[in-house]
């Protein structure tokens, strides 16, 4: 690439950083200019730093040359001596909202791979074209501030760090550049079809708007987004105690003295991380729930799979029972992500042949069940004291077709030594941690 780029590649690098002293950089390579340009930018930086690349391309399975165009892919990286690996995304497909299906698929399925090979960064090939895009979709559907904050230079997957290093970078120089390496690239038919809203978009954007232009008022919303950010990891910091049980208390009174914005972004993050939610819910039910709690107009309400009550000097979010995962049969050695909200691990070889062996939500009736067996548990529970019983429903339970066999929050084990005992390890692991790395404009 030409020195200009490479340099400027750099420089967006450092703002990411810092990195190892010999840096495993994953890249997500569909083919594309965008992403054959991260390719020959990427070489330059790890060869400058001493590091290595792995590159890897999803095939989606949505259309006929899928398979073709990824091997393609595949031969262009061997060329250059870049290990190369295809992911398969497997099951059934979508038939409508496509792009986004595909998407969260996509990111699942690199998540995991760079779990499964302990890599810590991984990098796509969004540029300043698809940051202005974004802009105007967002603007169109009329977005807030932080919807109109685009694209995160750097964001917090399970298992990585997801970096896009060339946000800042028009999709035009980077083609000009690669016509100069006469390095191809492939067109995906799919940007064509105006079923699709970005493609809508990018066609409007032909007609007269400047990309630019848009990218920078993104980059402005996103620098005001940075400030808001942190200062709500201020506030949670100040006024929320989560517990391992998977639910958290919030001061009542530091959330009535706190600036309404930032104390509404506290309770959205405080929701999502105890409902195991995808997404943070709407700012206007979050208002709603606040003025309820404050004025204590109700003594309890639920939002975001989340059952909020008003306590003397607290206010307790707890899981709400509804919306609970499906029982799940145990395997020896899986890792799961219960409820969105739990890491569970399961240790016991037995787990494979004790019939009706399975995890589930504990419920009012297990726990009838359990302390009439360890009526110790009503009077003084061992984990359970600094947990309210609101807390109880929703708390992960191995159970068999008597009954409940462990419940580790609660140090309950029916059995010591037998099938309960299954459960290695149980961790409050949210999907949306209340405290996270926040947007980051490069």
């Amino acid at each position: 690439m030409s020195s200009a780029l490479s340099l400027e590649f750099a420089r967006r690098m450092a703002a990411l950083g810092p990195f190892e002293a010999t840096p495993h950089l994953v890249l997500a390579v569909s083919g594309g200019s965008d992403s054959m340009a991260l390719v020959l930018l990427a070489e330059d930086w790890v060869r400058a730093t001493g590091g290595r690349l792995t590159t890897l391309t999803v095939d989606h399975g949505l259309r006929a040359d899928s398979a073709s165009e990824v091997r393609c892919v595949g031969e262009w990286m061997r060329a250059r001596g870049i290990k190369h690996e295809i992911l398969q995304w497997k099951g059934d497909k979508p038939t409508s909202d496509i792009q986004r299906v595909a998407r969260e698929a996509r990111y699942g399925l690199l998540d995991n791979w760079c779990r499964d090979h302990g890599a810590l960064h991984l990098l796509l090939g969004h540029t300043r074209d698809d940051q202005a895009e974004t802009f105007l979709m967002r603007l169109q559907r009329g977005s807030g501030p932080d919807g109109l904050a685009g694209m995160s230079a750097q964001r917090e997957l399970r298992h990585c760090r997801l970096l896009r290093p060339m946000l800042g970078m028009s999709r035009e120089r980077l083609r000009d550049a690669l016509h100069r390496e006469s390095h191809s690239w492939l067109d995906d038919p799919s940007n064509l079809n105006l079923r699709f809203d970005r493609v809508r978009v990018r066609q409007e954007m032909r007609e007269g708007w400047d990309s630019k232009a848009l990218a920078e008022n993104s980059r402005r919303y996103g620098l005001a987004r940075t400030v808001l950010e942190r200062d709500t990891d201020r506030l949670l910091a100040e006024i929320c105690r989560f517990h391992a049980g998977g639910f958290c208390r919030i001061d009542r009174r530091g959330l009535s003295d706190a600036h309404e914005d930032l104390a509404l972004r506290a309770l959205a993050r405080v929701l999502a991380a105890v409902g195991g939610l995808t997404h943070r819910p709407a700012r206007g039910g979050v208002e709603r729930l606040r003025a309820h709690i404050l004025n204590k107009t109700r003594p309890a309400v639920t939002l975001g799979n989340c059952l909020v009550e008003a306590r003397s000097g607290d206010i307790g979010v707890f899981r709400e029972r509804r919306n609970l995962p499906a029982p799940v049969r145990p395997k020896p050695g899986l890792t799961l992500h219960w409820d969105q909200r739990f890491s569970v691990t399961f240790g016991n070889a037995r787990a494979a042949t004790d019939r009706g062996l399975h995890l589930r939500a504990f419920s009012p009736d297990d726990w009838r069940c359990v302390i009439a067996e360890s009526p110790e548990l009503r009077v003084s529970p061992p984990v359970a004291g600094a947990m309210p019983r609101s807390a109880f429903w929703g708390l992960p339970a191995l159970a068999d077709d008597s009954g409940v066999l462990a419940v580790p929050h609660l140090n309950y084990t029916r059995t010591p030594g037998g099938p309960g005992d299954t459960l290695a390890e149980v961790h409050f692991c949210p999907l949306h941690v209340a405290s996270n790395a926040g947007f980051f404009v490069a």
